[in-house]
């Protein structure tokens, strides 16, 4: 039987980047996915864009990812939230010392540069595609077999197998979950004006529309969000139709558009696990937590359980503890549980804030928009989360080395 200190079950963008990270320190790792590492990093496997803060940034730069994402991204220096186009938006616009808001990245370019960050690890293995068909936790670690007839061990086991974790519901942790009846309709747009680095947010009542900057200029990746049973008619529009509707919602603005991409949806739904450990077991990314798109947090939600995480494990190594061990796990609990759930309320709230039904709809948009607009406590709380930078950062996140 091969022997680790660690074991993650889920390669995605959060499980590979805390392989990468635990091998940076050392730490012997083993990553068992299901996926073929070609098709993860192809071209229309995930045309989504995701939103890193200036915080999660720094993670990847501390662990060797940030070098291979040079030129792919698209700083975002204002967040422009508004009811339609009707005046009175909300602004986000930080100092000139507080630096940038964040940088959007597409998905395969954040796969693309993991997998050759991963490739370069000197502390890490890869059982891909596989799967675990038998996964035994016992006070005194983990032991896994494999589909391809491997058996495996570790003192601890990590869940990053995305939001219907199997491993979650194994352990049995209750989760508190609810589906939004809303679809996000995901593509990029070329568009004639350049966008500024600027990410709208523009409020309707089929559900908000986003505008987010891809590459410095003039194209933008759009996060469409519509009622789940318009979404399929919506989807079958041509694309002269299709971009007829978009148009309308941007108002021209941004000149004559073209599509930049093909189009795809996705449900939106929220859930948050009860605790986030359980014997020789700990929770990252969307198998312990997953919010609403809204602001572009999820991911860099799950990228501080990765840096709480391993500073933890690393710490309690030097210590001469194993990675598993309760005293650690209970630490992990109390920094991630808290933080997250603080989020995840936060993420919600601004959802049902802005997305109130009723026979006024924008009349109540408008003053929610007003009240975080001349809140300073709140406004500056959404500013927090947009740049990561909410409650304590571990410091593997903010960029330190262990």
């Amino acid at each position: 039987m091969e022997r680790y200190d660690v074991v993650i079950l889920g390669g995605g963008l959060v499980g590979l980047t805390l392989g990468i990270a635990l091998s940076g320190h050392g730490v012997k790792t083993a990553i068992v996915d299901p996926a073929d590492p070609v098709d993860v990093t192809a071209a229309g496997f995930d045309a989504r864009v995701s939103a890193i803060s200036s915080t999660s940034y720094a993670m990847l730069q501390a662990i060797g990812v940030a070098r291979h994402l040079d030129g792919k991204g698209c700083p975002i220096d204002r967040i422009w939230v508004s009811d339609g186009l009707e005046r009175g938006a909300l602004d986000f616009v930080p100092d000139a010392d507080d630096g940038l808001m964040g940088t959007m990245f597409p998905n395969r370019d954040l796969r693309i540069a993991l997998a050759q960050t991963a490739a370069e690890a000197d502390h890490l293995t890869f059982y891909q595609p596989d799967r675990a068909t038998a996964v035994d936790r016992g006070s005194d670690g983990v032991t896994l077999t494999l589909q391809n007839g491997a058996t495996i061990g570790a003192p601890l086991l990590v869940a990053a197998e995305g939001r219907n974790s199997p491993t979650r519901e194994a352990a049995g942790i209750r989760t508190t979950r609810w589906q939004y009846s809303h679809t996000a309709m995901v593509t990029a747009i070329d568009h004639e004006i350049p966008h500024a680095n600027t990410a709208y947010e523009i409020f309707y009542v089929g559900g908000p529309f986003a505008l987010l900057p891809m590459l410095p200029g003039t194209r933008s990746a759009v996060v469409w969000t519509v009622p789940t049973g318009q979404a399929p008619a919506m989807l079958k529009l041509s694309e002269r139709a299709w971009l007829a509707e978009a148009q309308k919602r941007i108002g021209g603005f941004l000149g004559d558009i073209s599509l930049a991409g093909p189009r795809s949806s996705y449900p939106l739904g929220f859930h948050h696990a009860a605790r986030i450990t359980d014997t020789r077991l700990a929770l990252v990314g969307d198998s312990a937590h997953a919010i609403h798109p809204i602001a572009g947090q999820g991911l860099n939600l799950g990228f501080r359980d990765v840096a709480a995480l391993v500073e933890v494990v690393v710490e309690g190594m030097r210590l001469g503890l194993d990675p598993g061990d309760a005293q650690l796990l209970a630490r992990y609990q109390r920094w991630r549980g808290l933080d997250a759930l603080m989020t995840s309320v936060a993420m919600d709230g601004l959802v049902r804030l802005f997305d109130i039904p009723g026979k006024l709809p924008s009349l109540a948009r408008r003053a929610g928009l007003a009240m975080v607009q001349r809140t300073p406590m709140l406004k500056g709380r959404f500013m927090a989360e947009a740049r990561g930078q909410s409650g304590a950062l571990p410091r593997l996140l903010a960029g330190e080395r262990l």
